[in-house]
């Protein structure tokens, strides 16, 4: 008997909303990043809540770019943004730019000054901090602050004209210097910055301050349910004063927690300075918890959507560990992922009773967990095969179920083999095995009767295909980088190994965006830098949380 699942906290106000016909039964939400940088997996948290709840009250939302600055913001953001969101499954209803806006905002700012509720400032930034005060002392009003209505119209008209330098002066609201909510102590609205903006040019020289254009943007498109993380919410009560003052549309905000999870960091700041510092192999460097270096890692938009289903919407901040997203993508990769072998530290195996020459093609499906297995493909099979390193053991315990003397195993798809023999170099280093094989034992058609408790995965070696593959593991060695002094110091220096692996044939096929099991050895995909000369794999995980073990 399958339990409801209850509502979160947001989803209990849509619906009292709904029920109360509060917005004339609308649900419009938005996704509001700003195009300074590319997403990252806390963002996709955002996404997946934002238009999972348009999409469960017959609603719409929004893609609004918040690029009111020029200095920081890219078309490469912007593009990258909306490939992101589509790969993870959604649609928008409208694109839009709060640069589309920023005629009505400076109108908006206009009615403000125009109302006293506004003043021009020379001061400098320093002189304005310190006269905000402290939030045990009041702040105290710069000369700024008494100038006349009709003063603070011309000399903000002419900062849009251009007459000013960047920094002269600045439009700030006029609230409440002693407020307790440092915010509301006559915080910035306008700033100059002669920048080019990627959709306006140089039409404008003053940009409005973040603060200013959320929540009047959320106004002008109407939105019903404005949803964003809990440090917004002190910048609330100026939202709400500058909407009111305008008198515009009251468009209410909702904080929910945002994402932290163990071993990486989430702002776009430290990730910026993994990418200028060429720690990481730029923005979708498989390591970096972005949703473009999770997807070129092997991460699916399925997995992605279960984990932020799975960490649900709190209230209370929270650090969610970073195995879970692992688990996640095992889950999906688990039903999906078309087994393949892959020998990753291959030593050479011969089979001495195997007649020398013959090859025969041996069947394996594609996928076990799926009825019909989604079809099948052809293995060759030889006399010398190529297996990993420690599927032998020369002195092997009762316990040991692969490869040592006088132990049998079978061979995955094909024969019970019997390790007779094997030659070591002059280091002592193991070289070759020497099986014999049970003709009678082939999969699918056994009548040996033998019983076998191990099975290994091979590669025939005049078949095998050379890839390289790249084992990455967690970014950072600690829990919690952020709270370091210096994060960068903390980054693990095995999180990327690069081996050359001997893969089955089939595998030359592999397909871009598709998620593999090498079997026994994890998941993996193929990377971007493939060529057809030379196959590049990305191990997206491994089959089991080997981080649970170490700790």
């Amino acid at each position: 008997m399958n339990e409801e699942k209850s509502l979160n906290f947001i989803e209990e106000i849509i619906e009292a909303d709904l029920k109360s016909d509060k917005h004339g039964g609308r649900v419009l939400t938005r996704f509001p990043p700003e195009p300074n940088g590319y997403l990252h997996i806390g963002h996709a948290k955002s996404i997946c809540l934002n238009f999972s709840l348009a999409d469960k009250y017959n609603g719409k939302t929004n893609l609004r770019f918040d690029d009111t600055n020029p200095l920081a913001e890219d078309v490469e953001y912007v593009d990258s943004i909306k490939y992101d969101i589509k790969w993870l499954g959604f649609e928008w209803d409208k694109e839009l730019y709060t640069s589309d806006y920023f005629g009505k905002l400076y109108d908006f700012a206009v009615v403000l000054v125009n109302k006293g509720l506004a003043y021009v400032d020379e001061s400098s930034p320093e002189e304005i901090a310190k006269a905000k005060g402290t939030p045990t002392e009041p702040g105290v009003p710069t000369p700024a602050r008494s100038r006349s209505v009709e003063e603070n119209l011309r000399i903000f008209e002419e900062m849009r004209a251009g007459k000013y330098q960047d920094g002269e002066w600045v439009l700030r609201a006029k609230i409440d210097l002693a407020s307790p909510n440092m915010h509301m102590r006559d915080p910035l609205l306008y700033r100059i910055k002669h920048a080019h903006h990627h959709r306006t040019g140089n039409e404008w020289c003053i940009y409005p301050m973040y603060d200013f254009a959320h929540g009047q943007s959320d106004s002008i498109e109407e939105i019903t349910h404005s949803i964003c993380t809990l440090e917004f919410v002190p910048h609330r009560p100026l939202y709400d004063w500058l909407i009111e003052n305008i008198g515009i549309y009251e468009s209410k905000q909702y904080e929910f927690a945002r994402l932290n999870m163990t071993y990486t960091v989430m702002s776009k700041r430290r990730l910026l300075q993994l990418v200028n510092d060429k720690l990481v192999d730029g923005w979708d460097d498989p390591r970096m918890p972005t949703i473009s270096g999770l997807r070129r890692r092997g991460y699916t938009p399925a997995s992605i959507r279960d984990f932020c289903e799975r960490i649900g919407v709190a209230k209370r901040e929270n650090k969610i560990d970073f195995s879970l997203l692992e688990f996640c993508v095992r889950e999906d990769l688990n039903k999906t992922a078309w087994r393949r072998m892959a020998v990753l530290d291959p030593i050479k195996l011969i089979i001495t009773n195997y007649p020398e020459g013959k090859e025969e093609i041996l069947i394996g499906e594609n996928n076990p967990e799926v009825e019909g297995g989604e079809g099948q493909r052809e293995i060759p099979f030889s006399r010398e095969l190529w297996i990993e390193r420690e599927d032998f053991m020369e002195n092997a315990p009762r316990k040991f179920f692969r490869l040592g003397p006088g132990k049998q195993v079978r061979l995955k798809h094909a024969y019970i083999v019997q390790c007779d023999d094997f030659k070591k170099d002059e280091q002592g280093n193991i070289t070759e095995i020497y099986c014999s094989y049970i003709p009678e034992s082939k999969s699918g058609e056994d009548t040996s009767g033998l019983k076998v408790k191990g099975t290994i995965h091979w590669v025939s070696v005049p078949h095998a295909k050379e890839a390289e593959v790249r084992l990455y593991d967690r970014l950072f060695q600690v829990e919690d980088p952020a709270a370091e002094v210096d994060f960068k110091s903390t980054i693990n220096p095995d999180s990327l190994k690069i081996i050359n692996a001997y893969i089955e044939p089939d595998l030359l096929n592999a397909e871009a965006g598709k998620g593999y099991q090498f079997i026994r050895k994890g998941y993996f995909t193929l990377d971007k830098l493939s060529t057809a000369d030379k196959l590049v794999f990305n191990r997206t995980v491994g089959l089991r949380d080997n981080w649970a073990k170490k700790n």
